[in-house]
C-alpha cells in the first residue's frame, strides 16, 4: 500500500501524467478553515481485510505494480474512460467497480468520516447561509449527496467542478 501511496504524490509532479496538484492556499482563501476527514493507512488496511481473502492478497500483491505502473504512466493508466464530470458512473466498467466490495472497502470509512464532518459544520452553523467546500474526486458525489438528503435534507443546488486529471 505504501507503494501505491507514494505514487499518488509522485505522479503530480511528473507533468506528462496530466494531474494538477490539489494545494489549500491555491484554491482557499488563508480565512477559510479546512477540515481533513480522512482516514489512517492502518484503517484502511483495516477495512482491506475485511474482503475475502483471496481478494485481500490479491490487492496487496497488485498495489505495488499498479503504484509503479501509475507513477511512469499516470492516471491514464487506469482510470481513463472512466473518467467524467458526472455524480453517476458512466461505463459499464464505472458501475460494476462503484458496486464492488474493493469500492467499498476503500471509500466507505471515509465516506462515513466525511458525513460526520459535514454533520458537526450543520449542527454549529445549520442556521447560517454559508457555502461548504467538499474537495473529494467525483466517486464520492454519490455517497454525500444521498447522505445529506437522508440526514438533514440537503438537495445540491450548485456544484463546481475542478479539473484534476487533463489528458495527456
Amino acid at each position: 500500500m505504501s507503494a501505491l501511496t507514494l505514487a499518488y504524490r509522485f505522479a503530480p509532479r511528473r507533468r506528462r501524467n496530466g494531474l494538477q496538484e490539489q494545494r489549500e492556499e491555491t484554491l482557499l482563501p488563508k480565512d477559510v478553515p479546512v477540515i481533513n476527514p480522512d482516514v489512517t493507512a492502518a484503517e484502511a488496511i483495516a477495512d482491506l481485510k475485511t474482503l475475502p481473502r483471496w481478494m485481500y492478497i490479491l490487492l496487496m500483491v497488485a498495489a505495488p505494480v499498479m503504484g509503479l505502473v501509475f507513477a511512469l504512466r499516470g492516471p491514464s493508466a487506469f482510470l481513463d474512460e472512466d473518467l467524467a464530470v458526472e455524480d453517476l458512473p458512466s461505463t459499464l466498467r464505472a458501475e460494476m467497480m462503484a458496486d464492488s466490495p474493493v469500492e467499498q472497502a476503500m471509500t466507505g470509512r471515509r465516506d462515513q468520516r466525511l458525513l460526520d464532518a459535514l454533520g458537526e459544520i450543520h449542527a454549529e452553523r445549520g442556521n447560517e447561509a454559508i457555502r461548504v467546500a467538499v474537495v473529494y474526486g467525483a466517486g464520492h458525489v454519490p455517497a454525500i449527496v444521498s447522505g445529506l438528503w437522508d440526514r438533514y435534507g440537503y438537495r445540491p443546488r450548485e456544484a463546481e467542478w475542478v479539473t484534476v486529471f487533463v489528458q495527456p
